[in-house]
């Protein structure tokens, strides 16, 4: 018999989501993605193995070639692409599990030589990220982006809706728009990125624009009970950087309720990375549990003392957990017969095969 402490392996129903219990895999950028960056049968392994969690995130997915920051990442934008994803979403849907795809665009987070023409990365402003990026030649110096122009934003738009499309083509549940860690959309939110001053820049209503824009157009395409967005309202990724981190969140926050969304997914900051920015939140699901009208997923950091604590209370309704199911694909499991996890290896973590990917071992009957 369950006892109350197991409510992460209790069921949870929403108007828009039946899971089977209140776990989702977090997207979980790996690296392992085939020709013409489409998934493949090594990926639909890996998430099938991953199946009994009440939901899955995919790992971001880039939704054009412009979207493209990293090697081998997978996108969601060709024919290939989705007959690769199809095997994923089969795979998924075998074990009885559900999953919703990350739609992705880095924005600035790039460099030419990630982009299939060669060109600069789009961004907000003409401002470039600090630090290096990697690349197939190796750590280079981020170069200044291109700032987009309106009509370049509006076929951006269009890119994130016809993502969100091919996602139901293949097979997924739904989509997560991914308007967090330092990534296009989030650039649009904050200061150090964004310091446009048409209608996407400049007051908080203007520079949350882009991101209304870009769900107004999914959920148009597939359906609000189809979609749920991302964010990360005290994030600090590459350079980003907001006066306003609080109120400018508030404000997205509210205007998401009219969309009637399948969720809303908050990441908590990473303490060290707000030492010296004490007007942003060390915690944020439950300053803005108040405002959010739908389901609530909380992540980063949680252990299961805790995902069961802000559940209990209220604070969350879903609980995201990363690097745990990358090295446990039972994860639910030994959750629920309180049994040791596998460690994980971080060497694994990104690109490679099959180590480190599909063969951490399950429970023994």
């Amino acid at each position: 018999m369950m006892t109350f402490s197991k409510i992460l392996a209790t069921p949870y129903s929403s108007s828009h989501l039946q899971l089977a219990n209140r776990f989702v895999m977090a997207p979980l950028t790996r690296q392992r993605a085939g020709e013409g960056l489409a998934p493949h049968a090594l990926n639909a392994l890996y998430y099938g193995q991953r199946s009994s969690a009440g939901l899955i995130i995919s790992e971001a997915s880039q939704i054009s070639p412009r979207g493209k920051g990293y090697e081998n990442t997978p996108g969601i934008y060709s024919k290939a692409q989705v007959e690769g994803w199809k095997l994923v979403t089969d795979a998924v849907h075998a074990g009885d599990g559900k999953i919703f795809c990350q739609l992705w665009h880095v924005g600035r987070h790039s460099h030419p030589l990630l982009q299939e023409d060669g060109g600069l990365p789009f961004a907000p402003s003409a401002i470039a990220e600090p630090g290096t990026i990697t690349t197939k030649s190796g750590k280079v110096p981020t170069v200044v982006p291109h700032a987009m122009t309106t009509d370049e934003i509006a076929s951006t738009v269009e890119d994130y809706a016809r993502a969100a499309s091919n996602a139901i083509q293949a097979g997924f549940d739904g989509v997560e728009i991914h308007g967090a860690n330092g990534y296009l959309i989030d650039q649009f939110l904050n200061d150090a990125s964004n310091q446009r001053t048409d209608q996407y820049g400049g007051s908080i209503e203007a520079k949350c624009r882009f991101a209304l824009e870009v769900t107004a157009a999914v959920c148009q395409t597939i359906g609000s009970e189809r979609t749920g967005i991302r964010l990360s309202p005290s994030g600090t990724n590459f350079g980003i950087f907001n006066h306003q981190p609080v109120e400018t969140f508030k404000h997205l926050i509210n205007e998401l309720n009219s969309f009637g969304l399948a969720y809303l997914h908050l990441i908590e900051p990473d303490q060290r990375s707000l030492v010296q920015l004490p007007h942003y939140l060390t915690r944020v699901t439950p300053v803005f549990r108040p405002f959010i009208h739908t389901t609530l997923i909380t992540s980063a950091g949680y252990q299961f003392a805790k995902a069961e604590e802000v559940l209990r209370e209220g604070i969350a309704d879903l609980v995201a957990f990363g690097k745990d199911f990358i090295s446990n694909p039972d994860l639910v499991n030994r959750y629920k017969l309180d049994a040791p996890l596998n460690p994980f290896d971080v060497a694994t973590f990104y690109g490679g095969g099959a180590e480190g990917y599909t063969d951490y071992p399950f429970l023994k009957d």
